[in-house]
């Protein structure tokens, strides 16, 4: 479950981050919605990092490494 939330969350960022790009492109400017846009995503992105603290912290994420 929490895999899907953090992927959900990437997603969502990833949105965000085109959305910001049109705002850029279409606005020039002129709205806030790029603003927004940003804002957003920033905030996207200190919750994945911290669902992904929390999994490391919790034991539900594991590091899988070969070497």
């Amino acid at each position: 479950m929490l895999k899907v939330a953090i992927v959900l969350l990437l997603l969502a960022t990833t949105v965000s981050l085109f959305s910001g790009l049109f705002f850029l492109v279409k606005d020039a400017g002129r709205s806030s919605r790029l603003v927004n846009s940003l804002t957003v995503r920033v905030t996207l992105t200190a919750l994945t990092v911290a669902l992904i603290a929390w999994g490391f912290y919790s034991g539900q994420l594991v590091p899988q490494v070969t070497w």
